[in-house]
């Protein structure tokens, strides 16, 4: 039951956001596991940072 209960806090600040901040956070995510998957690290701040900008735009 302990663990539900912290699954549901963590996934609280998602759940209660914007469309637009749950897309970013979504493709963030994806780009982060392929970016583990090939173990290259290399200009993930400049691929953040261009999700933002076409979400926001």
């Amino acid at each position: 039951m302990v663990k539900k209960q912290n699954i549901s806090n963590i996934q609280e600040p998602i759940n209660s956001a914007s469309p637009e901040v749950r897309e970013i956070i979504e493709r963030v995510l994806e780009l982060e596991k392929s970016k583990l998957y090939k173990k290259n690290f290399k200009n993930i701040n400049d691929d953040i940072l261009t999700i933002i900008k076409q979400v926001v735009q």
